[in-house]
């Protein structure tokens, strides 16, 4: 038998040295995880069975090799939900929660909104979840990844449409009649260093071109398509992207209202902006 606090200590300065950046509470949550208990449960545990230990061991192995922790545990917790991830799907950040908040500010009962790289459908789901009886559209084009979405949409009405948000004809059918397009695309520059857990993202999922852009003026076009005069876009970026997004929205000329947003750290991460009365461009 194994003591929990010692196993949970042992664990915890294996992670610490291996770089990983809450190494309590990564080892917390992966001895939760096999004890079938939350992190407030530890406080009571005692000892753990030589079986559970071993299982822990591994955990913690391979959480040291820098695999993410959803990956080890299985899902990805956003907002109120618990998320199926894995390889082949983008792991939801909880900067993105604050995406979610931008389009619930604006939604109103009856809204169709309309999730462009849906990936696991987090941002689709959330809103759903949140406000019961909107007509979501999730689009997603990577197979790995609509594997993961239609898991995590089973049992929901969440629509889920395979789609490349280059396509000019993607939901042709909606096109003036969506109320918010919201999108977290793709969008690190493809020289940018990252962080080992991130290796285990697809790449296709986190790098968009030399400067992470090569997305961003598909993703005005179709949403400004999309939209109704007066619907929301809302999209997160790269924290070097402030000023090129708001030039793209200017230059496409269906578009106003443009403001940018602040992640949790004070990084403008995202822009919002408001689809514009029918003009000469929609001609």
């Amino acid at each position: 038998m194994a003591d929990a606090r010692e196993l949970l200590r042992d664990a915890e300065a294996r992670l610490s040295a291996a770089g990983v950046g809450s190494p309590r509470v990564d080892a917390e949550l992966l001895l939760a995880e096999v004890l079938g208990t939350s992190r407030v449960g530890l406080l009571t545990a005692g000892t753990v069975e030589p079986a559970g230990a071993a299982t822990f061991a591994e955990a913690v192995r391979r959480r040291v090799a820098r695999e993410p922790l959803q990956h080890i545990i299985g899902r990805a917790p956003f907002r109120h939900l618990e998320l199926a991830v894995g390889p082949g799907v983008f792991i939801p950040r909880p900067e993105t929660e604050l995406l979610v908040d931008e389009v619930l500010a604006r939604l109103e009962p009856g809204d169709v909104v309309v999730d462009l790289c849906a990936g696991s459908g987090a941002i689709g789901l959330a809103v759903l979840d949140e406000r019961p009886g909107t007509r979501v559209v999730a689009v997603e084009r990577e197979e790995s990844a609509l594997s993961w979405l239609r898991r995590n949409a089973a049992g929901s009405p969440l629509e889920i449409v395979p789609g490349d948000i280059r396509d000019e004809n993607l939901l042709a059918d909606l096109d003036g009649l969506v109320d918010i397009v919201v999108s977290n695309p793709p969008y690190v520059p493809a020289a940018s260093p990252v962080e080992p857990e991130v290796d285990a993202d697809p790449a296709i999922a986190v790098f968009a071109g030399a400067d992470g852009a090569d997305l961003l003026p598909p993703l005005v076009a179709r949403a400004a398509d999309l939209l109704a005069a007066g619907g929301l876009l809302a999209f997160e970026h790269d924290d070097s992207h402030a000023e090129l997004a708001s030039r793209i929205l200017r230059e496409d000329g269906r578009w106003e209202q443009i403001v940018g947003r602040r992640d949790l750290a004070g990084r403008p991460r995202f822009t919002a902006a408001v689809r514009a009365g029918i003009g000469p461009t929609d001609t």
